[in-house]
């Protein structure tokens, strides 16, 4: 097959966009050249044909904008790079294959954007609703390393593990939130129809009512008169601690809170470790720099005492100490997490360790999330039947007592 000629745009390792022609037989063995050259291909065109490239259909993602989302997209275009498309025809294969509107808009323009000649990295920093810091600072180291698609294969495996994470978080939360509101809203109706037709039952009798019962009937009487203002005081409390929990001192007190809770408090501190390592594995594996990894880091977090701790680290470092050191120094990393950094440290293979550490957690959090899971179950049935149960008894106490003084009159 004869050669064609075609005109290319790549950027070089510095990120400067260069432009030429090149011969070749396809668009994909004029990539693979640029590849091979360093290159980061932004557009090949034939001179010849212009435009004659057919569309290619991929599954596309779907809804807001979630993490599944974005890894989908990150695997799908690194698996295009990889096969020889500029980032001008991936991206555009995606936005327009995207069944996810706001996330077809926002790769279209990065799509222009790059178009335009503005790196990738660049682009993709203006839409933080996407693209987080984190996946930006790697596709920017990807873009200097020339190993963008590899770059992106990684970005992929790391936001899928979030991904399992969180939803082994949830399933571990959504049960005992479940029964919780099953139990309350039995509480009300009982509180608001039960219980008063059980005081009009009690009215006509000549006789004082236990205790529980009395108590029972006053807690129905009082909460049925005043439920709207319980209604409204609940969702002021409701909303007013969102507001409180924005604040910084909010935020902070609350982050404390999670890690000191119990039974959940444990289930959170793991949480946190493992994505505090593997986002700084992803990030040293990419070569970001280890100051610029400890900003990120601490910003993507997810809690404030973690965040609080990565500063400190962040200065510690610059000023020329380890990364282990100042860690030790917040209770926050376990003695496990920071002699295994300092073991990475020494061995010139601290992503390893990150991504060993980040294994173990993960581990730990399904682990913990199966106990509870066993545990939570038989709990939430016992105070279920406590509350419903107690309730119960305090209603009919009186007819107990009746009965026994009719037995004994008899």
């Amino acid at each position: 097959m004869p050669g064609q000629s075609f005109t290319y745009k790549v950027r070089d390792r510095q990120g400067k966009l260069i432009t030429g022609t090149l011969e070749a037989e396809t668009v994909t063995v004029v990539a693979g050249k640029l590849r091979q050259m360093g290159y980061v291909p932004v557009s090949i065109e034939s001179n010849e044909a212009k435009s004659l490239t057919r569309d290619v259909r991929i599954p596309g993602l779907s809804g807001r904008i979630k993490l599944k989302e974005v890894a989908v997209f990150s695997r799908q275009f690194a698996t295009m790079i990889n096969s020889g498309l500029t980032l001008l025809r991936a991206l555009t294969i995606l936005s327009d294959q995207a069944t996810n509107k706001e996330l077809g808009r926002i790769v279209g323009e990065v799509r222009r954007d790059v178009e335009r000649g503005v790196a990738l990295s660049v682009a993709m920093a203006k839409h933080p609703k996407a693209f987080s810091r984190l996946y930006v600072a790697m596709v920017r180291s990807g873009e200097m390393g020339g190993s963008l698609d590899a770059v992106l294969t990684r970005l992929a495996t790391t936001i899928e593990k979030q991904v399992a994470l969180r939803r082994k978080v949830k399933s571990a939360m959504t049960y005992p939130i479940v029964v919780g509101v099953i139990v309350l809203l039995i509480l009300v109706a009982m509180l608001i129809f039960v219980v008063p037709m059980f005081k009009g039952m009690y009215a006509d009798l000549d006789s004082k009512l236990p205790a529980p019962t009395l108590a029972l009937l006053t807690v129905s009487e009082i909460f049925k008169k005043f439920f709207p203002l319980v209604a409204l005081g609940v969702g002021f409390g409701v909303w007013s601690t969102k507001r409180w929990a924005k604040t910084p001192a909010g935020r902070r007190r609350i982050d404390a809170l999670k890690l000191r809770a119990p039974v959940f408090g444990q289930l959170a501190h793991k949480t946190i470790l493992a994505r505090f390592s593997r986002s700084l594995a992803a990030l040293v594996r990419a070569g970001v720099p280890i100051l610029d990894a400890l900003e990120i880091v601490s910003e993507t977090s997810g809690n404030t005492v973690v965040s609080d701790a990565v500063v400190d680290t962040q200065a510690a470092v610059k000023s020329g100490e380890s990364l282990a050191r100042p860690l030790e120094n917040h209770p926050v990393f376990p003695a496990m997490v920071t002699q295994m950094i300092a073991v990475g440290e020494e061995t010139g293979a601290l992503d390893e360790m990150l991504e060993k550490i980040a294994d173990f957690y993960e581990a730990e959090v399904e682990a913990t999330v199966e106990a509870l899971t066993s545990l939570i179950e038989p709990l939430l049935i016992v105070v279920m039947g406590v509350t419903v149960g107690g309730m119960v008894i305090a209603l009919y106490m009186p007819m107990f007592g009746i009965i026994s003084k009719l037995g004994n009159a008899s």
